[in-house]
């Protein structure tokens, strides 16, 4: 009797070769495998962008509380924000002064970013100007009291000035300080020739 030939185990070994659906060489190609997928496409900004952004609004609202009513009246803003600053200044304790200023900044999420920004930095330079406005009144009052040429310097570079009225108040300026300190100089004369000035370096 013929035997029949036992099947080849080879044939069995390469089966065992072929890749099972889940081994390592799917485990490899997997995307959980390769980390987290980034979308090209999303560009929503990170944490750290809307801290940073939530920070910078929060002393915008800050400068905007440093601001005087008639300089805020002239910036263009939400409703509700005007009236929470306008509630700030009339806040005295420091921990509700804290709590409205973090209310101010929430708001400030709802108001135009550029408008606010350009307000303060007009009033800024506003104040600036008024401060050296200041000062060169200053300076111009003591040279008109002390100088007589001073009153032909500021003729010539303001020659729509009321020539009698100054001469006047520099005359009174001179009689009310005569043999005062500069810092004992405090006569009403010596006030209305600095409010006369003003103006006209404030223009």
């Amino acid at each position: 009797m013929s035997r029949r030939a036992a099947p080849h185990r080879a044939s069995a070994a390469h089966a065992g070769d072929e890749p099972q659906p889940g081994g390592e060489d799917q485990q490899e190609d997997s995307p959980a495998a390769a980390g987290p997928v980034v979308d090209p496409f999303d560009i929503r900004p990170s944490k750290t962008r809307l801290k940073q952004k939530a920070h910078a609004l929060q002393a915008l609202g800050v400068q905007l509380t440093e601001l005087s009513p008639e300089r805020l009246a002239r910036i263009e803003m939400p409703e509700p924000l005007r009236d929470a600053l306008a509630e700030f200044r009339r806040t005295r304790s420091f921990e509700g002064k804290r709590r409205q200023l973090q209310y101010i900044g929430k708001l400030m999420h709802n108001a135009d970013e550029a408008t606010l920004r350009e307000g303060v930095a007009a009033a800024t330079l506003g104040t600036a100007q008024n401060t050296l406005a200041l000062h060169q009144a200053e300076q111009w009052r003591l040279a008109l009291i002390t100088d007589d040429l001073a009153m032909t310097r500021w003729l010539q570079e303001h020659p729509q000035t009321d020539t009698q009225q100054l001469r006047s108040l520099v005359r009174a300026a001179r009689r009310d300080a005569a043999g005062l300190k500069p810092e004992d100089r405090q006569p009403r004369s010596y006030r209305d020739l600095f409010q006369f000035l003003r103006p006209h370096l404030a223009a």
